[in-house]
């Protein structure tokens, strides 16, 4: 196999619990899946874990060389957990059509959160 791309974002925490302040639903509903949300306001600390998942759509489309917009939307990117605690990537939609266009096998992902910062880490696989 070999890499078809990479990707890297931070995303400053405060940044994304301004924009649930200012725009709640609204915001939740344009960025987020359904699952992302329910995950999200399940933990103690949600706006670490919708931060380190805008992360993971920025670096996805990072990785694609795309970004945000006509060729995927930020709900085409769907972050899961595996039981072990793992994240791993839905493509759907827009950024589906975008893998299989590039053959793309796989997909790692790797988050991270603090206090004031998330980050996410994407490798695409052909």
């Amino acid at each position: 196999m070999s890499i078809l791309g990479i990707g890297v974002d931070l995303v400053e925490v405060e940044r994304i619990q301004h924009s649930l302040d200012r725009f709640g639903e609204r915001f939740m509903k344009r960025v987020f899946t359904e699952g992302e949300i329910a995950y999200c306001q399940s933990m103690k600390f949600p706006e670490r874990h919708f931060a380190a998942r805008f992360a993971a759509k920025e670096a996805v489309s990072k990785a694609f060389g795309t970004g945000i917009g006509k060729a995927m939307g930020w709900r085409d990117i769907d972050v899961h957990k595996k039981e072990s605690g793992e994240p791993f990537l839905v493509l759907q939609a827009g950024a589906d059509r975008l893998a299989k266009s590039r053959d793309m096998k796989s997909s790692w992902i790797t988050l991270s959160h603090t206090d004031h910062h998330a980050i996410a880490m994407i490798v695409l696989e052909g």
